[in-house]
């Protein structure tokens, strides 16, 4: 298997645990209301969905310029609201239209990922971006908003070592948690060492860094996707720097979100 197959093995998997989830749910199940202000187990998934078509035709514009552009004008004409607009649309559909919309969204990006010509990046609302890069963005939302739905449902989250993705993902976007916050990038290295759901240990940066942020690796997913508070992880920072970038870590992009209250 390459690299994007065993990537978009993971993501389908934890799709799949999310779709089985939502599958059999009624109507007032699917109206529940997530930790998310405003959007209920509904928006959560059409959310997912339509950036799942977004990506399809972000992967497949080396083919069909015109589509992608017309997407991006249409964001520019919404900044702020284009993405949720488009989410709480789809989330108003049947529910079994839903899933079958979605079930298509997920199978075509997909087979445009794989279609993408070697050594080509795709365009995308920030930085063009790799097709693995792409699978490894939509794994990390996938799987957060996965977590809102299963929190407003009661149901326990399967808690698996594909999480290295989101925390791989939660490390390299360190730089841009600062950023987005307008605060300027401590200058020392810093060593993340995370104790993965089987045991193993995951570490990033040189074992000589003079800070640390270590424990839990799923407690560090949570955090980097602000699924948690802080104060509700058993992570430790060692160092300013690394004190720091936990109360700022964000892995998403756009404006730094509120996160979660504490106690949560």
């Amino acid at each position: 298997m390459t690299l994007l197959d065993e990537l978009l093995a993971d993501l389908t998997a934890e799709g799949d645990r999310l779709r089985a989830v939502v599958a059999d749910l009624d109507g007032a199940g699917w109206a529940t209301s997530t930790p998310a202000p405003g959007w209920s187990v509904a928006a959560q998934v059409a959310h997912l969905l339509w950036t799942d078509e977004a990506a399809t035709r972000a992967a497949r514009a080396h083919d069909d310029q015109e589509s992608w552009d017309a997407l991006v004008l249409a964001a520019i004409e919404d900044p702020t609201g284009f993405v949720d607009a488009g989410a709480l649309e789809i989330a108003a559909l049947a529910p079994e239209d839903l899933l079958a919309r979605w079930d298509g969204a997920r199978a075509g990006l997909a087979e445009a990922l794989r279609a993408v010509p070697d050594g080509v990046r795709m365009p995308w609302f920030g930085p063009p971006m790799a097709p693995a890069s792409m699978v490894t963005a939509r794994f990390m939302e996938t799987w957060a908003h996965a977590l809102d739905v299963y929190d407003a449902l009661g149901v326990a989250p399967e808690v698996t070592d594909r999480i290295r993705h989101v925390a791989h993902l939660g490390v390299r976007t360190r730089g841009f948690a600062f950023a987005t916050h307008g605060i300027d990038v401590p200058d020392a290295d810093v060593r993340v060492e995370l104790v993965a759901p089987s045991g193993e240990t995951w570490a990033w940066g040189p074992e000589d860094a003079p800070e640390r942020v270590s424990g839990p690796a799923h407690d560090f997913c949570r955090l980097v996707t602000q699924r948690v508070h802080r104060a509700d992880t058993d992570l430790v920072a060692v160092g300013p720097g690394a004190d720091a970038w936990l109360d700022v870590a964000q892995c998403f992009a756009g404006p730094p979100g509120p996160g979660r209250e504490a106690g949560r």
